[in-house]
């Protein structure tokens, strides 16, 4: 069993969060059991996004208002990286240029009309989904769809960490983590997350188990195509593509919520 005290753990929640947590090791084994334990992280962020969501609820706002609580949780709980990764790798895919160039273009401080473009609507999008959660199908469905997106977005990080996922780089937070997860245990991780995430949507009847559960798959199958695509563009992958993928995913995942009855 995990330690709450491991390398690992700590790991993950130092690095994917703004939570207090120190790491006490940097090295590739230590990446490996920080993107494993990833989804955990994600829980985290997800239950503080919902219980944010829902007591803007009780307190008497609107369902956009808390929406808009639920979707500025994550974003406050990573300091925007995330978001930053997606913009930047955003701008590096809309350059058209050679790989070399577009990783350049990656690194600036500054954020391009692709990257503009593509933050507001996906931002638009997450919020559009969890106003019509929490507005047509009540506090819980918002709460849980907050927390299913947190986790998917996380899984996908451990996904895409997975042995023959090369960096693009030979340094950063992406070069520490790629290629570090052994494809069987990001499978096990993946199956274990899928089958809670359909506990949990269990509460709603056997339709909701399904549709929780394919929720999580869409935000897989979609980070997955981004993944492929930034390694087939860059030669592997990145700081910046790690966030893209995460928000990808997030915003898949609550796509297939609001979809169906």
């Amino acid at each position: 069993m995990t330690s709450l005290n491991s390398p690992g753990l700590r790991f993950a929640f130092g690095t994917l969060t703004v939570l207090p947590v120190r790491v006490t090791r940097w090295d590739r084994a230590t990446a490996r059991a920080g993107m494993l334990c990833a989804p955990l992280a994600g829980l985290v962020v997800g239950l503080l996004a919902a219980g944010l969501g829902a007591l803007s609820l009780l307190a008497g706002s609107g369902p956009l208002l808390a929406a808009v609580a639920s979707v500025a949780v994550p974003a406050a709980l990573t300091r925007g990286l995330h978001l930053d990764g997606l913009a930047d790798t955003a701008d590096g895919l809309g350059s058209g240029k050679p790989a070399g160039d577009a990783l350049r273009i990656m690194k600036q401080s500054d954020i391009g009309p692709f990257g503009v473009i593509t933050l507001l609507l996906v931002l638009l999008a997450q919020v559009a989904v969890l106003f019509e959660l929490y507005g047509e199908r009540g506090w819980a469905h918002g709460a849980l769809g907050a927390v299913v997106a947190a986790v998917a977005a996380r899984l996908a990080l451990t996904l895409a960490s997975r042995q023959g996922v090369p960096a693009a780089r030979p340094e950063g937070l992406g070069a520490v983590v790629a290629g570090t997860v052994p494809v069987r245990w990001a499978v096990v991780v993946a199956a274990v997350t899928v089958a809670l995430c359909a506990a949990a949507g269990a509460a709603f009847g056997p339709y909701g188990a399904l549709h929780h559960a394919l929720a999580v798959l869409g935000a897989l199958a979609a980070a997955e195509l981004l993944l492929r695509h930034c390694v087939t563009r860059f030669g592997g992958v990145t700081g910046d593509v790690f966030g893209g993928v995460a928000e990808t995913a997030a915003t898949a995942a609550l796509v297939v919520l609001a979809l169906g009855p």
